[in-house]
């Protein structure tokens, strides 16, 4: 039983849905928009914005806390030193989920995630 569990399984197990994650971070942080599923998009959002709150920080612990998410130094200094400072002044909400249709294959619900 699966109590007092959160998150989403995804259908992978927690090794591999880590990794599935924190590409999709990646992909999100170079080209601040992605197309997936809404399941990951939802899945992926708090995680984003968690990240998004910590370099508005700056300081080098946040970095390193930054670093156990996204294991991507290109990513990171993108991260604090480009969209930090845009949300500097915004207490939450970074990013937005935009619905654009089903998958053809099987239906899966398509969306877009992108920052505000």
């Amino acid at each position: 039983m699966r109590h007092q569990k959160q998150g989403r399984r995804l259908g992978m197990p927690g090794d591999r849905r880590r990794a599935m994650l924190r590409g999709l971070m990646s992909a999100f942080i170079r080209h601040e928009r992605i197309r997936t599923t809404e399941s990951r998009a939802k899945e992926m959002r708090p995680r984003v914005e968690r990240l998004v709150t910590l370099s508005k920080r700056g300081d080098l612990h946040a970095r390193r806390l930054a670093l156990q998410y996204l294991p991507d130094p290109l990513m990171i200094e993108k991260l604090f030193a480009e969209i930090a400072p845009r949300y500097q002044d915004r207490p939450g909400g970074y990013t937005r989920i935009l619905r654009i249709g089903q998958r053809k294959g099987d239906s899966a619900e398509i969306v877009q995630i992108e920052l505000v």
